[in-house]
């Protein structure tokens, strides 16, 4: 595997982030692979400047819904195999994964779902966790690195009001509870390993100058399969790319 850099970022809008300078942005961060969640768009509304870009191959997984959810992801090199199902069928029809399988390397661009204000979409975010490490699980010996928003800050330290927020979708010990067993089916949380300190975060509310203030939460990730993990030479997060409610997180594998 020849050196890579790996970046996920959750777009809230692809079509809105292509009026922020987006293409200029990708071209010199230049990732060999980006993998883009909350596009917001169905395939054919996508402007074709954003679906050909010179050096890329483009894969699109667009909800059934309109304007709504959907996942992205660009390639310098060209897979093996695509897969785009998870096998559970309110996930799937959301299009929330792409899976990109390489010769010596698996990457799967993931946007699970949000539990809801009130909750009430707690059923589907369980049962899309609950399949998702059952999958995960059975390729955990290969090179894979499982990259994305998760909708769930893990710790107390990947919030900056983890007391105020313990009832709150996001931070619920249910939903830290999925995060646990995802790490238990044999994946490493690259940015926690490689960076041990608070403060970092890659969600903020968009009132109360939440991001001036980093007053945020951490719920985008890459895991890192055991057998990927010692190629990880660094892991980050951009919170200075501005154009989203997210950042961009990512890793560099050698």
């Amino acid at each position: 595997m020849k050196d890579m850099k790996i970046v996920a970022w959750n777009v809230n809008g692809l079509r809105a982030i292509h009026k922020k300078n987006f293409l200029e942005w990708l071209k010199q961060v230049s990732p060999d692979i980006l993998c883009l969640q909350e596009i917001k768009a169905e395939k054919e509304k996508i402007p074709a400047e954003l679906l050909d870009i010179s050096g890329y191959f483009t894969f699109v997984n667009s909800a059934q819904r309109k304007g709504y959810s959907g996942v992205l992801t660009y390639s310098k090199e060209k897979p093996l195999k695509v897969n785009y199902l998870l096998s559970e069928p309110d996930f799937d029809q959301e299009g929330r994964l792409i899976e990109l399988v390489f010769k010596d390397l698996i990457v799967i661009n993931v946007y699970m779902p949000n539990g809801g204000r009130e909750q009430e979409r707690f059923p589907q975010k369980f049962s899309a966790y609950k399949v998702l490490i059952e999958y995960l699980g059975k390729i955990k010996d290969k090179k894979v690195a499982i990259v994305g928003d998760f909708n769930v800050a893990h710790q107390e330290i990947d919030i900056a009001r983890p007391k105020e927020n313990q009832k709150n979708t996001g931070f619920t010990l249910a939903e830290r509870k999925e995060i646990d067993k995802l790490i238990e089916a044999g994946y490493v949380d690259s940015f926690r390993h490689l960076n041990p300190t608070g403060g970092h975060y890659t969600w903020w509310a968009p009132f109360a100058q939440a991001r001036i203030r980093n007053i945020g939460w951490r719920i985008d990730y890459v895991f890192a399969s055991k057998a990927l993990m010692p190629q990880i030479k660094e892991a980050f997060i951009w919170p200075q790319v501005m154009g989203s409610d997210h950042c961009p997180v990512g890793v560099e594998i050698i």
